[in-house]
């Protein structure tokens, strides 16, 4: 999967400075373009950008894997010693996760581990990895 490009995501919140902070100390993000109405954080490598909305509509979820997984969410696929890294720094911060750092789909073909948690404004975020990339797109036969 070498050579892929850094994506671009917009998405909804709530409050700038709320958001700028939590992006910039809870996940590391360099900041850069900024206004009172939005902002682009370096998320891992790739641009997102938060624009300021007065209300939130977050969707339901559903199950995968036994869990209740946010229908609406986004995050970024990391290095195995990277995601545990990361993992254990939310942990030790105090966050609250909607999903528990675990291992989903154990011993199966695209097994990952995976972590959600939420931002200021209630979006969801799924960090996840793979012990290689094959599994990325891995499915049963």
């Amino acid at each position: 999967m070498g050579g892929i490009r850094p994506f671009h995501l917009a998405f909804p919140v709530t409050d700038i400075p709320k958001t700028r902070e939590w992006y910039q100390e809870v996940l590391g993000c360099e900041i850069g373009r900024e206004s009172d109405i939005w902002i682009d954080f370096n998320l891992f490598g790739h641009q997102i950008v938060a624009h300021l909305v007065e209300k939130m509509e977050i969707p339901e979820s559903s199950a995968v894997d036994g869990k209740n997984v946010p229908a609406m969410h986004f995050g970024v696929i990391l290095e195995w010693n990277q995601w545990h890294k990361l993992a254990e720094r939310l942990k030790k911060s105090g966050i609250k996760f909607v999903i528990d750092p675990y291992i989903r789909y154990k011993g199966k073909p695209g097994e990952q581990a995976t972590m959600f948690f939420k931002d200021p404004s209630g979006n969801h975020l799924e960090f996840k990895s793979f012990q290689s990339d094959e599994g990325i797109f891995a499915k049963e036969e």
